[in-house]
């Protein structure tokens, strides 16, 4: 796994250091770097001002764990806010026949269950989507902290984007080992009509009929859909972040009040949610249907659904994946601020490369 998200970081043209530098504006056509007459960037402060004080240090435990409750929140929350309009989703991902489109699989559900029924797989959505957080959010802190430390100051500013995919991808590895026994026993819930209603019910049921296996027979799935998604999700919005405060913002982050730098976020994380929708749709409609059915096998359920039945469903997830990716960003980047935990600015070049390329004196 890693060996290819390796390779699919060199294949990112804004990760290669000389086109990186080219985008940057300090490296000539041929890569030659630009000399001591180059236009100078806006220079901004890499550290946070240093008289603002802090609840921990950049790196600590006490860091990790409050950026662990932060996903916590902002995947807990969301999903559980989320669900009628989930649960049409993957209705219409397991039987397309009956469930239409977005507007007559709500009318379909009302009609049969009611209102109530728009809540099925609340509380395995709630449960699955809190631990996924939590190892999303707060492993891909530590990650990124320990892939920077192995690739150094000036490489962790060249390589940024592959340092995003690798700590993201890694991250994620271990959140849907997390996720997906809820995961299994949310779609069963929301897509087998009498099997049953509740996560108490349910859960047991499965474990009966079929062992652990239940559980975990769509974590595969689960990594096809969530590990493409989750590295467009962390490396999208930091770079859109970046781009936003470069080119958009009229001033650097570190002059701009607590309430615009979350105006950005959340700008940020819609951008990135729907791009992660659309990459990660097609997984979702193998792991929607995978979960459903007894004795299938995440190839029969591609090759049966074909190249156009793994989109069904794609509206009312961009929809669905672009909110939850912005609310998700708002919340998490609202407890750090809430808990008063550093928050580095968009990274800049290191003193020592400016002095390679000859930027400076």
């Amino acid at each position: 796994m890693f060996s290819s998200v390796a390779h699919l970081a060199r294949a990112n043209p804004f990760n290669a250091p000389h086109l990186q530098l080219v985008h940057d504006g300090l490296a000539g056509p041929r890569g030659c770097p630009a000399g001591p007459t180059a236009p100078p960037r806006r220079s901004r402060n890499l550290a946070a001002a240093a008289v603002e004080e802090y609840s921990c240090e950049f790196g600590s435990m006490k860091y990790y764990a409050l950026c662990g409750f932060g996903g916590v929140l902002s995947c807990g929350l969301t999903h559980t806010a989320v669900v009628p309009l989930d649960l049409v989703k993957c209705r219409m991902q397991v039987d397309p026949q009956k469930y239409k489109g977005i507007f007559n699989g709500f009318s379909v559900t009302l009609k049969e269950d009611g209102v109530r029924g728009l809540a099925k797989g609340w509380a395995p959505t709630f449960i699955g989507y809190s631990l996924q957080g939590l190892c999303k959010f707060g492993f891909y802190e530590v990650f990124k902290v320990l892939y920077s430390n192995m690739l150094g100051e000036e490489n962790t500013y060249l390589w940024r984007t592959s340092l995003y995919l690798a700590a993201s991808a890694s991250a994620e590895f271990f959140a849907d080992i997390a996720l997906a026994p809820m995961e299994a026993t949310k779609v069963r819930i929301q897509t087998q009509p009498g099997y049953a209603n509740t996560l108490r019910d349910a859960a047991p049921k499965m474990y009966k009929e079929e062992g652990l296996k239940a559980f975990y027979k769509g974590v595969a799935p689960l990594w096809m859909r969530q590990i493409p998604y989750t590295m467009m999700k962390f490396a999208c919005f930091e770079r859109t972040v970046e781009a936003l405060y470069k080119f958009v913002v009229p001033k650097p982050r570190s002059e701009c009040s607590k309430p615009e730098q979350l105006v950005v976020t959340f700008v940020a994380g819609y951008i990135a949610g729907v791009f992660c929708a659309i990459v990660s749709h097609p997984a979702d409609s193998v792991v929607s249907v995978l979960n459903k059915e007894k004795g299938s096998s995440a190839s029969q359920v591609l090759q049966r659904l074909g190249f156009k039945g793994v989109w069904k469903g794609l509206f009312a997830r961009i929809i669905m994946i672009g909110t939850l990716t912005a609310l998700q960003w708002f919340i998490y980047d609202s407890v750090k601020v809430y808990f008063r935990l550093p928050r580095p600015p968009p990274p800049e070049m290191p003193e020592s490369l400016k002095k390679k390329l000859g930027l400076t004196q």
